[in-house]
């Protein structure tokens, strides 16, 4: 559940807002157990991400670093070959 949380800091362009809060909802939907909660659970739930959400915000705008923003496309190109290694291998059995 948590492999789709990803690194918002330090891109170029800057995290949106729906980047920050699909990474909150996998987090609390992580945190809770729950992939959609109960009627009962349903304010609770949706509070702790808008809650995560803000702090995620606030975290982002307050770090600094001295480094180069990295490019979305050249980040978005590396995972895609590093989950083509990872699932090239994983399908393979080792009794072959």
């Amino acid at each position: 559940m948590c492999r789709n949380i990803r690194t918002l800091f330090n891109f170029d362009p800057p995290a949106t807002e729906q980047e920050i809060r699909d990474a909150s909802l996998q987090f609390v939907r992580k945190l809770s157990g729950f992939n959609a909660p109960s009627k009962q659970n349903t304010e609770a739930f949706n509070r702790a991400v808008d809650e995560v959400s803000a702090a995620a915000r606030t975290l982002i705008e307050s770090l600094v670093t001295s480094a180069q923003p990295k490019d979305r496309q050249v980040e978005y190109v590396r995972a895609k070959a590093r989950s083509a290694l990872r699932f090239k291998s994983a399908g393979q059995s080792p009794l072959r």
